[in-house]
């Protein structure tokens, strides 16, 4: 049965295995961490951790559609009915922003860190997920410059550039840094917005 067909163990342990690996991979890369060391990070044998997972492939697809599940729910789920387009967008940011720089994210970052490591199959699956959310950027777009809230750029362009301002900040934020998570999500909400929203214009609820 292929990556994709195989069908998750929803269990804690099994939760708790992804999380674990999820952090090894963080820090060692996924090239660099082998399945003995995230069996004794387990506290596991290497046996009981195949119990589990079928491969390092596997585990790494498992780990990423852990992260992709984490993030629809933790950011799409909570802003998609949001009336404001605009204001949807702002949480949108905001939300995605809190989710790569807690502690709880190590299976998202892995998503933008091992992008192109799964093959076939996997990754494409992974790659679908990921291209819902650009075209939700983008239609949400499009529907604050159609109700006159936003200048009239390329939605492409606005997504992308989006995507690239929040989905790097994983690479540079430091827990323990000058920056807070808050000073982030207010500087990047300013600079982004500030040069997007029609002065103006009115606004919604505030998030």
């Amino acid at each position: 049965m292929g990556l994709v067909g195989r069908k998750p163990d929803d269990g804690e342990r099994y939760r708790a295995i992804l999380e674990t690996a999820a952090r090894l991979i963080c820090e060692r890369g996924y090239e660099g961490t082998s399945m003995q060391e995230i069996a004794s990070a387990c506290r596991l044998t290497k046996a009981g951790l195949y119990h589990h997972i079928q491969n390092k492939e596997q585990l790494l697809f498992a780990i990423m559609s852990y992260g992709m599940d984490l993030f629809e729910g933790q950011v799409l789920a909570k802003v998609r009915d949001i009336e404001d387009p605009v204001e949807r967008l702002r949480s949108c940011m905001r939300r995605n922003i809190e989710l790569v720089t807690h502690g709880a994210s190590k299976e998202v970052i892995i998503i933008l860190h091992e992008h192109a490591t799964l093959t076939g199959e996997a990754r494409e699956y992974i790659d679908q997920r990921k291209k819902q959310y650009v075209r939700f950027i983008e239609n949400t777009f499009a529907e604050a410059v159609k109700l006159g809230r936003m200048r009239p750029l390329e939605p492409t362009i606005v997504a992308f550039s989006f995507l690239g301002m929040v989905l790097w900040v994983y690479k540079w934020f430091k827990p323990d840094g000058r920056l807070s998570s808050e000073k982030i999500i207010d500087g990047m909400l300013d600079l982004f917005f500030g040069g997007l929203v029609v002065p103006g214009a009115a606004t919604g609820e505030k998030v």
